[in-house]
């Protein structure tokens, strides 16, 4: 069965506050960036990191990557797309980010979360039912 993962695009418009003193965005900022994505495409399934807790599960990043193609730069606005791409055993999620008006890539990536169980603290094998349920497959994987 081939279901359709959710994806999303934010803008943002880059501030002065966002680049470092080459007038380009300072490369740690781009992690910001997938996250305020990241959060857009969790509030889509509606399993959000308040809504994961409850659940009794934390997701914490153990992986990411970030591959610079392009400088933003100040005052220019940006598209953050965030695509899920795997939900069985982790959440892998592929981002990229490109220039509103030219759609110019400008930077992609990806990160990597794992369910923890909140109470024990362990790493969970596969990722819990309540993913399954958020995404719209039921309980069985």
């Amino acid at each position: 069965m081939s279901i359709k993962l959710p994806t999303v695009d934010i803008e943002i418009k880059v501030h002065f506050y966002h680049v470092d003193p080459m007038q380009v965005v300072w490369h740690g900022n781009y992690v910001q960036y997938f996250e305020q994505a990241r959060c857009v495409l969790l509030d889509q399934i509606d399993y959000n990191y308040p809504q994961m807790q409850e659940s009794g599960y934390m997701w914490p990043v153990i992986d990411m990557a970030v591959r610079y193609v392009a400088p933003a730069r100040f005052g220019q606005i940006i598209v953050v797309s965030a695509t899920m791409v795997e939900y069985e055993n982790r959440l892998k999620i592929d981002y990229r980010i490109s220039d509103k008006n030219t759609r110019k890539r400008l930077t992609k990536g990806h990160t990597v979360q794992v369910a923890v169980d909140i109470e024990t603290q362990e790493m969970c094998l596969a990722s819990p039912d309540i993913l399954y349920q958020k995404l719209g497959l039921g309980i069985d994987p």
